[in-house]
């Protein structure tokens, strides 16, 4: 069989693409992320604070929950659930690595993130969704289909996260997890969290709710453009 020969267009999708991606990903480490070298959404409260959180950790969320859903799409429920473990097992890990290590530099050494009931859940809802879209389309390109499938997963696995989150979190989890639906400049000061510098049923709900809608709509809208491409994996 005959290889492809070299044309102009792989360079785009063999380095610029890749470079625009790694460009994407510094501009929201070190500009945007509120703990970045030159934060310049903010780093406290405000508008600012709340879209730079949506666009780094809400960002991630999307990616590590995206891959799943669109592999449940576009193939079918085993692929997305399986996806869904490795992409969800990374950023349980990851997570639960970076919280220790905060509150370990802090002083702050009797609590284990890994042992944390709300980080399992990233995984076991990574695996979900992509488990959940699959079984909903169960092959189909429908767009409808397609776009209620996201929804409804994205939606359902953003409840499940909240209800961790507000339930079953370890302590300074929890009190973060309660402090984006309190009122500002309430609540207890514990350990080394402030008071609660941002919060209201608006903002917890913009948090918790609007990545995964956004997710619910793009991805399938993303899966549907593949297929007219014929970028889907072959089903037997």
């Amino acid at each position: 069989m005959e290889t492809q020969k070299f044309r102009l267009i792989d360079i785009l999708y063999g380095i610029i693409i890749p470079l625009l991606v790694v460009l994407l990903i510094f501009v929201l480490i070190i500009y945007v992320n509120t703990t970045g070298t030159n934060h310049v959404l903010g780093n406290s409260t405000g508008i600012g604070t709340t879209i730079a959180v949506i666009l780094t950790q809400g960002f991630a969320e999307m990616l590590v929950l995206g891959v799943p859903l669109l592999l449940g799409l576009l193939w079918n429920k085993w692929a997305g659930g399986a996806a869904g473990f490795i992409m969800g097992g990374m950023f349980y890990v990851a997570s639960a690595g970076q919280y220790n290590g905060v509150y370990f530099a802090a002083g702050v050494t009797h609590w284990n993130f890994f042992g944390d009931p709300s980080m399992m859940f990233y995984l076991v809802n990574a695996v979900i969704i992509g488990y959940m879209a699959g079984a909903l389309t169960n092959g189909s390109t429908n767009f409808k289909r397609m776009l209620g499938a996201g929804l409804t997963s994205a939606i359902i696995v953003a409840l499940i996260q909240v209800f961790m989150n507000y339930d079953y979190a370890l302590k300074p989890a929890r009190d973060m997890a309660i402090g984006l639906w309190a009122v500002a400049n309430t609540g207890p000061v514990y350990g080394v969290l402030p008071r609660y510098t941002a919060g209201s049923i608006a903002y917890g709900f913009t948090l918790a709710f609007i990545p995964s809608i956004a997710l619910g709509v793009i991805i399938p809208i993303i899966a549907k453009v593949m297929t007219w491409y014929g970028l889907q994996p072959m089903r037997h």
